[in-house]
């Protein structure tokens, strides 16, 4: 197959992740562009406190939903499935759709911090230990009321999972380029939450609030 090929889907998973669903749904259902309010986050964590967990479950829901099918396009290639090249080849893609929602083409390249595009992409790659990390997620935000929390933890028993767990339907030998990807992502994540870690450590985090007035729009301090 040409390398063309697969640098046009490597593209089309950048645009699929390009699609900015809470710029989109704020402005289209609401007026309101999220990124001039709030943490000025493009995710449905920032959609929840700007206007209310109705605009922000699509938001999630979609977010998750576009790094699934990013992942998917590794379908349209003539890769074995559930080898290293199949394996890496999703992360291709997943890591491209990642870009997108980070850096938007359709949104002037002001995205989100893109986990739930994550959470997509790592259950196309690997539902049963994404599964796990999403079910440790929610007790640990369910537990704290931080989704901070949530996705620093998760994101940690990741590598663990996938490391020590998990490799139920590849080869030992084929599982390298999984392994360094899912330490990858632990590490990406820390990174990215670094600023809310120092707000936990300094007890000024803000817990997350399911009934939240769309009209407090401007009173959430930047994270």
């Amino acid at each position: 197959m040409p390398v063309i090929h697969y640098c046009l889907l490597i593209v089309l998973a950048y645009v699929i992740g390009s699609v900015s669903n809470a710029v989109w749904i704020g402005k289209m259902f609401f007026g309101v562009d999220v990124r001039e309010h709030g943490s000025q986050n493009a995710g449905a964590n920032n959609v929840q406190r700007i206007l209310g967990w109705k605009a922000a479950l699509p938001v999630f829901v979609l977010d998750i939903a576009k790094g699934v099918l990013a992942v998917s396009l590794v379908f349209l290639t003539r890769f074995e499935p559930e080898t290293n090249s199949f394996v890496g080849f999703q992360i291709g893609l997943g890591c491209a759709a990642l870009l997108g929602h980070i850096l938007p083409l359709f949104a002037h390249f002001r995205g989100g911090k893109g986990v739930a595009t994550l959470s997509g992409v790592l259950l196309a790659i690997h539902p049963y230990a994404a599964l796990i990390c999403f079910t440790v997620f929610l007790i640990c935000f369910l537990t704290t009321r931080y989704i901070s929390v949530g996705s620093v933890v998760a994101a940690t028993c990741f590598p663990c999972l996938v490391n020590s767990m998990f490799a139920l339907w590849l080869q030992p030998q084929e599982t390298l380029t999984l392994k360094i990807f899912s330490v990858v992502v632990a590490v990406v994540i820390w990174i990215t939450h670094a600023k809310n870690i120092v707000r936990l450590y300094k007890g000024t985090e803000e817990k997350f609030v399911l009934t939240r007035s769309p009209r407090r729009t401007l009173v959430f301090q930047k994270n």
